[in-house]
């Protein structure tokens, strides 16, 4: 499996959370089509389907039910990294 990068998964939180391109879309700043390709990337790389896709609705598969859990809690992570304490510091 390939490195996911933030702003894929920032991408798919926006679809996930909203369960609709467009609305992610307009969330994001960005056109609809580029993000229904960045998607569709993800889930090429990953190898999974992470959203059901109809022509009236979008829903998540357990697989994108669980990127949605462990993504969020990534992008947290990622958020949080630069208060962390600097060089040399320890809990110890």
């Amino acid at each position: 499996m390939d490195v996911v990068e933030t702003r894929e998964l920032t991408y798919f939180l926006a679809v996930a959370r909203e369960l609709h391109f467009g609305r992610a879309a307009e969330r994001l700043g960005i056109a609809q089509p580029p993000l229904s390709r960045a998607i569709g990337r993800l889930e090429r790389r990953l190898g999974v389907t992470l959203l059901e896709r109809t022509s009236r609705r979008v829903a998540l598969t357990p697989a994108g039910e669980t990127l949605l859990a462990e993504g969020a809690a990534a992008l947290d992570a990622v958020a949080a990294a630069p208060a962390a304490p600097g060089p040399g510091w320890s809990w110890r």
